[in-house]
Parts: structure tokens; C-alpha cells; sequence
């Protein structure tokens, strides 16, 4: 049993490798328009830049509060254990 599942898991990781491509994330108007608009003091880019971190910082909050919770209730299973 614990044999195919390690053949089930390398075969995923494999074909998971291999599937691999290159991607572009804006396109050239809007990577254009923010690089340019920053130096022109266009407020459009700012609200790009701002969105792109926005966007970025809400994955990484939900990660820490599930980290808090988990830590919360690791903490309260090991205190009722103990006493």
C-alpha cells in the first residue's frame, strides 16, 4: 500500500513538472502604462500598483490568521491535556 502510493506520488510530481509554461501577467499596454505613468506622475499607476499589492497581501493575511487559529487551538488541546 505504501509502495503505490509513493508510485502515485512520483507520477503526479512528474507529470505536475512537466505541464510548465511561460506566462505573462499584464499585458504590454498596462506594463507599459505603469512603468511610464509612475514617472509621469500619473495617478492611474498608482492605482494599479496599489491593486497588484492589494491583491498580493490578502492570501498571505488569510494564511497568518489560519496559522494563529490553528496555533490557539494547539495550544489550548496541549493546557487541557496537562491539567
Amino acid at each position: 500500500m505504501k509502495k503505490a502510493f509513493l508510485i502515485i506520488l512520483l507520477f503526479i510530481a512528474v507529470f505536475a513538472g512537466t505541464g510548465i509554461t511561460n506566462a505573462s501577467a499584464q499585458c504590454a499596454m498596462c506594463t507599459i502604462n505603469a512603468e511610464q505613468g509612475v514617472k509621469n506622475g500619473n495617478t492611474q499607476a498608482k492605482g494599479i500598483n496599489s491593486g497588484v499589492l492589494y491583491l498580493m497581501a490578502i492570501p498571505y493575511l488569510m494564511i497568518a490568521a489560519l496559522g494563529v487559529l490553528w496555533y490557539k487551538r494547539y495550544r489550548n488541546a496541549n493546557t487541557s491535556k496537562t491539567s
